[in-house]
């Protein structure tokens, strides 16, 4: 699609990317970033594992296929908990084109394998990622998908499943819920 202003944006369909937590060994958050190829477009940026949807698929299942696809993740291992949309475009003629960051969990930093898309694939603690250079995409939208608290068991209704994850605990707003609360910075 191209939007009103001559800028191409990939997927007919719009596209999708996941936002994968696992626990540190302390029981912080960390992500899994794509530090992505150079000959990619935005190359040597890092960003999420993601692309386009196919025209059958929603946002969840895009981001899922595209992160084992890229990373070698199993469906299996990652657990939705919220899709947000971060960008949405207009183009000519009603052209529609939206990018969603699906939020989801794994119970453990799992293994990767980059396909070529890759430079390197890592797991990077969530108070890090702003130090990395970010796709411009990415970076812009990356401080409303943050952890902005962290919480334990007895502190929220949905911190009572099997600990840690993500909550969504209000349109948007995301916490970590763990045994032990540390500090967010």
């Amino acid at each position: 699609m191209v939007s009103d202003t001559g800028t191409p944006y990939w997927g007919r369909h719009g596209a999708a990317g996941l936002l994968l937590r696992a626990p540190r060994p302390d029981g912080s958050p960390a992500v899994l970033l794509q530090h992505r190829a150079p000959w990619s477009h935005q190359g040597g940026t890092w960003a999420l594992p993601g692309g386009a949807r196919d025209s059958h698929e929603t946002p969840e299942q895009a981001a899922v296929r595209e992160a084992h696809e890229e990373a070698g993740l199993l469906a299996e291992h990652v657990h939705v908990r919220a899709t947000v949309v971060t960008a949405e475009v207009f183009g000519a003629g009603g052209a529609h084109w939206s990018y969603t960051t699906v939020v989801a969990d794994a119970p453990e930093l799992l293994t990767t394998v980059a396909n070529r898309e890759s430079s390197e694939l890592r797991w990077v603690a969530e108070d890090d990622v702003v130090e990395l250079p970010l796709h411009p995409g990415f970076a812009a939208s990356w401080e409303r998908l943050r952890i902005t608290t962290m919480l334990r068991a007895h502190d929220h209704d949905q911190c009572r499943q099997p600990l840690p994850h993500t909550v969504e605990i209000s349109s948007g707003v995301f916490a970590w819920c763990t045994s032990t609360a540390a500090e967010v910075s």
